[in-house]
């Protein structure tokens, strides 16, 4: 059985090649197997969580969710990878994955396979499993600030790393009419059409419209 998952990514251009220092940490944005969506992966309180940071086609509803009153509930910012626990002595994390085209959870690993690539591997009662590869398409990011809420932990290593150019075709959020973006309170032609910025993973941006995922109310209830 393949485990499809709605939560892909698109492939952003400009990355410099990331060190295998970096092979072991799943987090950044990745690109799900069949490119439908982004999924941004972040530790929040301890845990590896995954939220939808874009999707192709925007809009989507999480209308195949059993619950009722869940159904028109956005994709978008949507939690996928669920309070995953690093497993001693390797670099894996398990915990559960939503899978948005079914309604269901799953029991889940993820394990980094060199520096662009996370194997994602779920099983329905501990077997009929199936997996997919996602597509690395952002660097690691930081700890969250969120994390510095909970007692001991540890505090934000610093602002994000800067992204070299803006995804193709996923500028969500555009800027207020009137302004250049970049520019505060300088006003732009009229004519002039409206370009992204560059965004910085796990921070809002013209480009980028979940920012921190620890910050939403669905991880941010869970893990605090």
């Amino acid at each position: 059985m393949r485990l499809a998952l709605y939560t892909g990514i698109i492939l952003a251009g400009g990355y410099t090649c990331l060190t295998p220092a970096l092979a072991a940490d799943p987090t950044g944005d990745w690109r799900v197997a069949d490119g439908v969506a982004n999924i941004r992966v972040a530790q929040c309180n301890g845990s590896m969580w995954g939220a939808v940071s874009w999707e192709k086609q925007p809009g989507g509803r999480d209308e195949n969710n059993p619950d009722v009153s869940k159904k028109n509930r956005p994709t978008l910012a949507m939690a996928t990878l669920i309070d995953m626990k690093k497993k001693p002595g390797v670099d894996q994390w398990e915990g559960q994955v939503y899978n948005a085209k079914d309604g269901q959870l799953y029991s889940a690993t993820i394990t980094p396979a060199g520096t662009d690539q996370l194997e994602i591997k779920g099983c329905v009662m501990g077997f009929l499993c199936g997996g997919e590869t996602w597509t690395r398409v952002g660097p690691p990011i930081p700890l969250s600030p969120a994390n510095a809420m909970a007692k001991g932990a540890p505090k934000p290593a610093g602002a994000a790393p800067k992204v070299q150019g803006a995804p193709q075709g996923t500028a969500q959020a555009a800027a207020p009419q009137g302004t250049s973006q970049g520019t505060t309170g300088a006003t732009a032609p009229a004519a002039a059409p409206k370009t992204a910025t560059t965004a910085k993973p796990g921070q809002k941006g013209a480009a980028d419209t979940v920012g921190d995922i620890c910050l939403l109310p669905e991880i941010a209830g869970f893990a605090h």
